[in-house]
């Protein structure tokens, strides 16, 4: 039997304003004194693994529980090239913000996911700019615009690596722990935000965002202007959160039946939007919950290697 501490990774994987779940699980593997050695983040999931591998985790969190209705809404810089948002907003608030050190000289081993518009291929970000390489893999295809890096055009890394398991298992973990975001999402994104739009007081920030997208469309094309429906159509938010939610559960599923992790961790967050950036502790409790729940199943992997 091996002496050698057994080097854990966690994989943080895509799902949007769902990513705050990662920081509750993050913090509930720490108070179960389950150390992380290696970082591995698609989407969202590079942004909150950045801001724990570089240590800021405790001031990213502190933000990440201010946000407001307001705060996700200004921060939105309606585009209409490449994507709807072009994400320079958000990328300049995280430069004054946060540090941006080099990946190669973060405090843990740490890696983000984009794809290779060109080509489709999967890219690993390890060196460079920690807030490109986040920027790019959270490219949401029309949603925010890509990112020109390196010669290569890139864009979300969900669309290939939801999950990023394999990377992390690359960057030398002896255990992956998964953070599946999307486990309980397929099928009830739009049922539940149509529940809670019909019984809520006021309007969330997906209706709020895109009646800027509407008006910033509709600027240009008339025919993009709002108008009565006949029939109950959802709207473009809708289908594409939706488009995105099924690719994201199937592609998940494919790589980690191929590749799977030695425990998983899936928070219920199927009532989250896409963009419900303001309702972090929501998604926090549910990330400690999803730990308590998987926590045998860590305990029995670590102790397998160890």
């Amino acid at each position: 039997m091996s002496t050698c501490k057994p080097k854990i990774a966690i994989a943080l994987g895509a799902g949007a304003a769902r990513g705050w779940a990662h920081v509750g699980v993050i913090r509930a593997l720490e108070e179960a004194q389950i150390p992380i050695d290696i970082v591995g983040g698609t989407s969202i999931g590079s942004m909150v693994g950045a801001a724990y591998a570089s240590g800021e985790f405790d001031r990213f969190e502190h933000w990440m529980h201010g946000l407001t209705l307001m705060d996700v809404i200004g921060l939105m810089d309606v585009t209409l090239s490449g994507g709807l948002l072009k994400g320079e907003k958000l990328a300049t608030f995280f430069q004054k913000t946060f540090t941006d050190p080099p990946i190669e000289s973060l405090s843990l081993p740490f890696a983000a996911v984009a794809t290779d518009l060109s080509t489709g291929a999967e890219v690993w970000l390890q060196e460079g700019s920690t807030a490109q390489a986040v920027r790019a893999s959270m490219a949401l295809p029309g949603l925010l615009t890509p990112v020109f890096l390196d010669g290569r055009t890139l864009v979300d890394g969900g669309l290939v690596n939801p999950v990023p398991i394999s990377l992390a298992r690359a960057l030398g973990a002896d255990i992956v722990i998964g953070v599946d975001l999307n486990a309980d999402i397929l099928g009830r994104h739009m049922s539940a935000e149509k529940a809670e739009a019909l019984s809520a007081s006021h309007e969330g920030p997906t209706t709020e965002w895109f009646k800027r997208v509407q008006l910033a469309l509709a600027s240009q094309w008339p025919a993009f202007a709002s108008k009565k429906e006949s029939a109950p159509i959802p709207s473009l938010f809708d289908v594409v959160a939706s488009s995105i939610n099924i690719m994201q559960v199937r592609i998940t599923r494919s790589r980690m039946a191929g590749d799977p992790a030695d425990a998983v961790v899936s928070p219920y967050l199927a009532h989250l939007g896409l963009m419900d950036f303001h309702r972090a502790p929501e998604a926090v409790e549910q990330g400690r919950l999803a730990v308590e729940r998987a926590l045998p199943s860590i305990e029995a992997a670590i102790a397998s290697v160890s």
